[in-house]
């Protein structure tokens, strides 16, 4: 009988390191998903955000001049995300404690993504769009400087070299020659992306020190959905407080491109903006905050090449040198994030070997007591 007992804790032993031997391709296969994940999640920062920006500006260009129905749109777009309430059949489970902690969360989320958008609106009316693109490049230094505080953020060679190249990529910007450079607009814009930086770093705080291992695609949909939702409430309360809703109707008449483009403009503005909201907590999710803003920063060149077609800016050289520094420092980041990739499978497989030598003297010694 113990033959018979041992012979089996063996099997089940030989079973166990067989499997593990298919870690390796099993690491694989996930890190190319995850790779998936992260083309997506970026075709959705850059893409929705440069369409956004882009119909935000439109919107004052024509004559609109609500600050506050621009910063609407950029938190009111969380019900295109309801119908996966629907088609989910997971739901989070938490301790009493942490449903309070979440709820302090989502609220805390919800008042510095309404500061941040409000900012930002009134950068984006009273800033041409390269220079508003220039100074929301700064919210990558704020998020690296709240990262370091909050969730230690580590910084290797590439990542400041990734940085630097960004920095630079959008300084070039400013020695373009522009006007209506209005103050009130950049000290506008500057805190706007500083609300922005601390924004994406209280969220990564949150998946990483306070959700831990409950951080899901649901859970992921609830920070974005709860979160605007509570911005959006504290937007209304401005939108009404200040009297800006007694001019909505007027504001809709003087809109160059009619009533029907009026609506179509904010909708879609609204629609971008939330599906770049799911982008960045992706991204967020999947490697860091300062990951996130890094890949954002590539619609600051690529904002103003598309306003050329649009609204007719001028197209210097220099334009073209800050889109070359700006892939240049996305693709400095990338290689980071391979290394640490090959350095994780690494460790996991070794980790592998190692639990399969353990189990093989333990059954070879099982079998010579036996």
């Amino acid at each position: 009988m113990q033959l018979c007992i041992t012979d089996n804790k063996a099997s089940k032993e030989r079973k166990s390191m067989e499997d593990n031997n298919f870690s390796p391709t099993t690491k694989i296969q996930r890190r190319y998903y995850r790779w998936f994940l992260l083309s997506l999640y970026s075709t959705l920062v850059i893409s929705c955000q440069t369409i956004a920006t882009l119909l935000g500006r439109l919107y004052y260009v024509k004559h609109g001049k609500s600050k506050w129905m621009g910063t609407l749109v950029q938190v009111g777009g969380f019900p295109v995300l309801l119908p996966y309430y629907c088609i989910s059949s997971s739901t989070p489970k938490y301790s009493h404690k942490n449903k309070l902690m979440l709820a302090f969360i989502y609220v805390t989320l919800g008042i510095v993504e309404s500061l941040a958008c409000y900012l930002d609106s009134m950068g984006l009316a009273y800033l041409p769009l390269s220079t508003f693109a220039l100074v929301t490049s700064s919210r990558l230094v704020f998020n690296a400087f709240f990262s370091f505080f909050l969730s230690s953020m580590k910084f290797t060679p590439y990542i400041i070299n990734s940085l630097v190249l960004l920095t630079i990529s959008t300084t070039l910007i400013a020695f373009q020659p522009e006007s209506g450079h209005h103050v009130p607009g950049l000290i506008s814009a500057i805190a706007g992306s500083a609300a922005y930086g601390f924004y994406i770093s209280l969220i990564q705080l949150a998946l990483v020190k306070v959700l831990k291992r409950n951080t899901t695609m649901r859970v992921l949909i609830d920070v974005t959905t709860y979160g605007s939702l509570i911005s959006t409430c504290i937007t209304l309360v401005g939108l009404f407080s200040s009297g800006e809703w007694r001019k909505l109707h007027e504001d809709m008449e003087r809109f160059e491109m009619g009533k029907g483009s009026y609506l179509l403009t904010l909708a879609f503005t609204a629609i971008n903006w939330q599906l770049f909201h799911v982008g960045c907590l992706g991204l967020i999710f999947e490697v860091s905050s300062l990951f996130s803003n890094a890949i954002s920063v590539l619609n600051v060149p690529l904002v103003p090449i598309l306003a050329v077609f649009i609204f007719h800016d001028k197209m210097h050289g220099i334009k073209a040198i800050s889109l070359v520094l700006a892939i240049w420092g996305i693709v400095s980041y990338f290689y980071q994030t391979f290394v640490d990739d090959d350095d994780w499978d690494s460790n996991a497989i070794n980790k592998n070997n190692a639990d399969d030598d353990h189990l093989l003297k333990s059954s070879t010694l099982e079998e010579s007591n036996a």
